[in-house]
């Protein structure tokens, strides 16, 4: 009994609802001296002073927590953002450099094993050759996934063509990744944010949509980078919250262009594919050189 009055209380009494009592009792509490001192014995006036001023700063308090809330949910997208990729990050080193060295190192100890074993036990030992080399092969592709290095040494556009040759190599769909002008100079987050959202957008083409096409587009407007992706798949429904609708794909494609302050268009229907268009805008600094440059034919 006592447990479950100590859950009641702990959650009734939460932060909101503590400031709104807190509120409630200082405005009785004015009140009630307020009555006192029209009504009865004179009150010492410094305490109905002190009482005001009490209700006024916890009602600005209060205003301001209030305001506050309003900046939270972005804020907490951005953080939450820069979590994940650290948290990629911190994975694709441990399994490059941790998994990734006891598998090369459990290749060459079979390599060793397979150069002195006898002949009716060398079939079994290529056949773990093999696997060791196609689960090192793995391992390398999931940490180049969870953390593209390639972006600082190969740039978006080559980073970009070397994941969609490297994910659609064994399927049916026929891709292009167009881009007219370069790409160099573009701030590592707009890359960063570039690449997931295709990286996204392909892997829900290949679990769902059962595409035949597809086409990414890259440009380098005045006004920011614009990514334009279309297949011509199923299509699904969009929704207006694709957090709650169980869309976290959408949803984390939404928050990374809301965290660089740009514009997201996701345009699709049943039958008829998927269009999505997303635009960066440069950063302040990166204006100047934002202006389309031909590649040098």
């Amino acid at each position: 009994m006592y447990a479950k009055l100590q859950s009641f209380i702990a959650k009734s009494v939460s932060r909101s609802n503590a400031c709104w009592m807190t509120l409630g009792l200082s405005s009785s509490a004015t009140l009630a001296s307020l009555w006192v001192f029209l009504h009865t014995a004179p009150l010492p006036i410094i305490v109905l002073i002190l009482n005001l001023a009490t209700l006024l700063a916890i009602g600005l308090q209060q205003w301001r927590s209030r305001k506050s809330i309003k900046f939270q949910p972005r804020e907490l997208a951005e953080r939450l953002l820069q979590v994940q990729e650290n948290e990629r990050h911190r994975l694709s080193r441990e399994l490059h450099d941790d998994i990734g060295q006891l598998l090369t190192a459990a290749k060459l100890q079979s390599d060793w094993l397979k150069r002195r074993l006898p002949e009716e036990l060398q079939d079994h030992c290529v056949l773990l050759c093999g696997t060791l080399n196609e689960t090192l092969a793995k391992v390398r592709d999931v940490s180049a996934i969870l953390n593209p290095r390639q972006l600082t040494s190969l740039g978006l556009e080559a980073s970009l063509r070397a994941h969609l040759l490297k994910t659609l190599e064994h399927t049916p769909v026929h891709w292009s990744l167009e881009c007219q002008q370069r790409l160099d100079g573009i701030a590592e987050e707009i890359a960063v944010a570039t690449f997931r959202i295709t990286q996204e957008a392909v892997t829900n083409m290949l679990r769902h949509a059962q595409a035949h096409n597809l086409l990414v587009r890259l440009q380098r407007l005045p006004q920011g980078l614009s990514l334009f992706i279309s297949d011509d798949g199923q299509g699904f429904s969009p929704v207006i919250n694709p957090g709650l609708e169980g869309q976290q794909g959408m949803a984390g494609m939404s928050e990374r262009v809301d965290q660089l302050g740009g514009t997201l268009s996701v345009k699709s229907q049943a039958g008829k594919g998927t269009r999505i268009e997303a635009l960066f805008p440069w950063a302040p600094r990166a204006v100047e050189r934002a202006s389309p440059h031909k590649v040098p034919q």
